[in-house]
């Protein structure tokens, strides 16, 4: 355990759960998009919605979305920045069930694509996103990751799993969910380190894969 698991990460706000974690959660999620987001709902859930307005959780989950990491003094102005960029957004209540109390769910999207992102800060700044598009998931931020939408057909992990291999990137953590066999499936993928970017041109050409996303660990971790 390091000097920063015990008082908590370098941030703006208040709060490393309620402010930290809750920028990271956004700013992982923005890097699903390939293009700048155009609409951003936020669903707070548990003590992110009975608290996170004096907690500074609003500021932070908007300023993830624009870009900015935990410690950016400009979250302080995601309001304006976001009305600088054109971004909508909204935040509301949700219920999501048995899950930590600090999660939120993203909606995120652009005239090409929509993803929706949940994620709990589970305290000192670290963070959890567990599911993506409806399916689980396995994002810390911690390191460099891929993310794989593909059919469920045999051998694919494998098959990427090969991929990553002759690139000589390691797996550090693989998390594959899906909704219904024989559907689609999401692979996450926690690497040692980025894979190049012949090996994602590669992997985005497999016919059975349908998008694949390289995410880039959080600033600062």
């Amino acid at each position: 355990m390091g000097l920063l698991d015990m008082i908590g990460p370098v941030m703006v706000g208040p709060s490393s759960s309620h402010t930290a974690g809750a920028a990271r959660i956004a700013w992982l999620a923005r890097q699903l998009l390939e293009d700048p987001p155009e609409r951003v709902r936020f669903g707070l859930h548990g003590s992110f919605a009975k608290t996170g307005r004096g907690h500074g959780t609003h500021l932070a989950l908007l300023g993830g979305v624009l870009g900015l990491a935990a410690d950016d003094e400009r979250i302080k102005e995601a309001f304006e920045l976001a009305r600088a960029a054109g971004l909508d957004h909204a935040f509301e209540d949700v219920e999501l069930g048995d899950v930590h109390p600090n999660t939120v769910r993203i909606e995120l999207e652009n005239a090409r694509e929509r993803h929706v992102v949940v994620g709990s800060s589970i305290g000192g700044g670290l963070v959890r996103v567990w599911q993506v598009d409806g399916l689980d998931a396995y994002l810390t931020g911690e390191s460099p990751a891929l993310l794989v939408l593909h059919s469920d057909t045999p051998g694919v992990i494998a098959r990427v799993a090969r991929v990553l291999a002759d690139d000589e990137v390691n797996i550090a953590r693989i998390v594959s969910g899906r909704a219904q066999k024989g559907g689609d499936a999401l692979m996450s993928l926690e690497v040692d380190r980025e894979l190049s970017a012949i090996g994602l041109e590669y992997l985005r050409h497999l016919s059975y894969i349908h998008w694949v996303r390289a995410l880039s660990p959080l600033p600062g971790v």
